[in-house]
């Protein structure tokens, strides 16, 4: 049994917020019908290089960023620009419990698939818009992007290293955070909705934006300009309210190194051979070695560089000193607590072969997740999902296909 055995999800999003929302729906058990345009489909899947390989080593039309937002769902290829594929969508939309969208706002309005139009054919609907500015407001109209959203909704301005530092200015973050938050709150407002539909029989509509989402997670850093009157400014590794708290140098690289508390701190100070840093006044709580970060971290700092990472990683976690080495993407994959989490998995896909991904982070004691394949090639379910949801059998979809109103599979092999 699936935690969402029976939930149909009706996916109109691209690119990654509203398909991250719904892969998290699908390795839940949800059945995910992605729509794509015949001939394009998702724009992802032209995002490469890399692109998945086929058994002779050559590039397919499918792109890693593409599979890595879109396991576990259908494809169906219709073009919903033409009244018979609105006709379709709306016949979906009927035997569906949640649609999620990432168009312009009213963008859907002209083909009869907004919320309004939908609800009248489906009541119980759950509806998820997501947007760059959300629904209303003097930015509704604009176009979305993560690093946009990143650097108007402040996480650029503290997050990078000071401007008067080597390297120093706003920098985003290195994958597509608010986007991926989206899709997160999506996935869980949808869950919420869901609920309520269960016991009301009643759908509705969620207004999702980018920004919104952008703000709500600035977290401490929005509570310190709100509490304090404090406005955060970039600090690289560092932390605003916890010293020290950074990336700190040794003989030959760098690590992490994350004192929590007083009672670490005095145990740092012994393994750096350091004691009487502890009972400094100027450093002997939180709140003090704050204030004088200025004058401790080069002492630590000058320390720490007499060794090497691997040294101090293992005294630190003898010492319980939270401490890590900072890894490339490959040595996260070749590391022994992630390879005994089983976070990579490796799934079938269409074309043959398998496709290597990272397996949801969320483990169920009673209902474990279970993943059945890969993302799908564009149009791969087009003719099974029309005859099994609204029995449109084989001559009847000839007919759709020849009109141009929708596609069936492309080849996964298909050479870019």
């Amino acid at each position: 049994m699936n935690l969402l055995d029976g939930v149909r999800v009706l996916d109109l999003s691209r690119i990654l917020a509203g398909p991250w929302a719904t892969q998290v729906l699908a390795d839940f058990g949800a059945e995910v019908i992605k729509i794509e345009r015949p001939g394009m489909g998702d724009d992802t899947r032209g995002w490469g290089p890399p692109f998945l390989k086929d058994a002779d080593g050559n590039d397919t039309a499918e792109s890693a960023y593409y599979l890595c937002a879109n396991r576990g769902k259908r494809s169906v290829a219709i073009d919903f620009t033409r009244p018979e594929g609105q006709a379709l969508i709306r016949a979906l939309a009927a035997r569906c419990q949640v649609l999620v969208e990432n168009y312009k706002v009213g963008g859907l309005a002209k083909y009869g698939l907004d919320y309004a139009s939908l609800r009248a054919v489906n009541p119980a609907l759950v509806y998820c818009s997501i947007t760059g500015y959300g629904q209303d407001g003097p930015y509704a109209q604009r176009a979305g992007y993560d690093a946009a959203i990143q650097a108007v909704g402040g996480l650029m301005s503290v997050t990078g290293e000071p401007d008067d530092a080597p390297g120093g200015g706003p920098q985003k973050v290195g994958v597509a955070a608010t986007d991926l938050m989206t899709g997160m709150y999506a996935a869980t407002a949808i869950l919420a909705a869901l609920r309520h539909a269960e016991r009301s029989g009643q759908g509705q509509h969620i207004d999702l934006a980018l920004l919104d989402t952008q703000v709500a997670w600035l977290a401490n850093q929005a509570s310190n300009w709100l509490v304090g009157g404090v406005v955060p400014d970039r600090q690289g590794t560092a932390h605003p309210n916890i010293v020290p708290y950074q990336v700190m140098p040794a003989a030959d690289g760098h690590f992490m190194l994350a004192v929590g508390n007083d009672a670490q701190f005095a145990r740092l100070c012994e393994v750096i051979g350091e004691p009487g840093l502890a009972a400094d006044p100027r450093y002997a709580s939180n709140a003090a070695r704050v204030a004088h970060r200025a004058e401790l971290v080069p002492l630590l700092q000058q320390r720490l560089r007499t060794r090497p990472a691997a040294q101090w990683l293992d005294a630190l976690e003898k010492a319980v000193v939270p401490a890590s080495p900072v890894n490339r993407i490959d040595q996260v994959f070749d590391d022994a607590q992630v390879q005994a989490r089983g976070l990579r998995i490796d799934l079938p896909h269409a074309g043959g072969g398998t496709v290597p991904m990272v397996r949801n982070p969320l483990r169920f004691s009673a209902t474990p997740l279970r993943y059945a394949q890969a993302a799908p090639v564009l149009g791969q379910h087009t003719a099974q999902v029309l005859d099994e949801v609204l029995a449109i059998d084989g001559s009847a979809f000839a007919v759709l296909q020849a009109a141009g109103v929708v596609q069936a599979a492309v080849p996964a092999d298909s050479i870019r």
